[in-house]
């Protein structure tokens, strides 16, 4: 289907999600949100797809957040139904299965941010500018930024980010976890879709055990987190896959992996 406020485009095995509406800044709105829910659900169902990219339009902002006029009108009941959707697509995109790369190319807040934690990999521009501002218009952080930063940089600077609404850059939020790497931003591109497309190349069963030991079995308690991890393993031991990456190996040839 054609999206009003997305551009999607498949590259091999990589399909490229790009917020669409440069205009605003690619903020975030209900229909926004509906229709990522809908392109990370093609995404999944579709086994041609392997690693999906993220990204914003334009050279000023991967997402600079809400879209505050639509905020502005919420009643709580409304405010509250429109957290529970924003977390139900960022916890949608982080148990996926399939590795997503956010493409972090500008402004980088509020839901922005929140968007791009829940991405498996980070990779910004040294133009970017990560932040959780929502103190600065009365609010919190609602589609899970709390959480999941507290998760990726800790109690210090989730509470310094989050109370002050101050904004960093990328090379900051590196030192903190928040990013895998910054490169140069006429190199983002190229340097994400060389990485996509080397995941893109490896046995799907096997990045989704990684992803689920890691995120699902992370938030259990150690014992309940290395057993989901054993049984993650045995089951890779069931795939076509696992068999092709032993032979290859062993014959000492690039595997080709089928997904199976």
């Amino acid at each position: 289907m054609a999206f009003r406020n997305l551009l999607t485009e498949d590259r091999g095995a990589v399909r490229v999600v790009t917020l669409n509406r440069p205009e605003k800044l690619n903020a975030l709105n209900r229909a926004t949100l509906a229709e990522l829910h809908l392109a990370f659900d093609q995404a999944a169902a579709d086994d041609a797809v392997r690693v999906i990219v993220l990204t914003g339009a334009g050279d000023k902002a991967f997402v600079a957040g809400a879209d505050i006029s639509e905020l502005a009108e919420q009643t709580p009941v409304q405010a509250r139904e429109l957290s529970r959707f924003g977390q139900q697509l960022m916890s949608k995109i982080e148990t996926l299965g399939k590795p997503v790369i956010g493409r972090i190319n500008g402004y980088c807040l509020g839901g922005g941010m929140e968007l791009a934690m829940a991405c498996h990999l980070r990779i910004a521009s040294e133009k970017a500018r990560f932040g959780q501002p929502e103190v600065n218009l009365g609010l919190i952080p609602g589609f899970g930024g709390t959480q999941r930063l507290l998760r990726l940089a800790g109690r210090t600077a989730t509470l310094g980010l989050c109370l002050t609404g101050l904004q960093i850059d990328a090379a900051h939020a590196h030192r903190l976890g928040i990013v895998n790497s910054v490169v140069d931003h006429d190199e983002l591109e190229g340097e994400v879709m060389k990485l996509a497309e080397t995941l893109a190349g490896l046995a799907p069963q096997a990045l989704r055990g990684v992803i689920d030991a890691v995120v699902v079995g992370g938030e259990s308690a150690l014992p309940v987190g290395l057993e989901f991890e054993t049984q993650a393993f045995a089951v890779a031991f069931a795939t076509e896959d696992m068999r092709e990456g032993t032979s290859a190996f062993l014959a000492r040839r690039k595997p080709e992996f089928r997904g199976r």
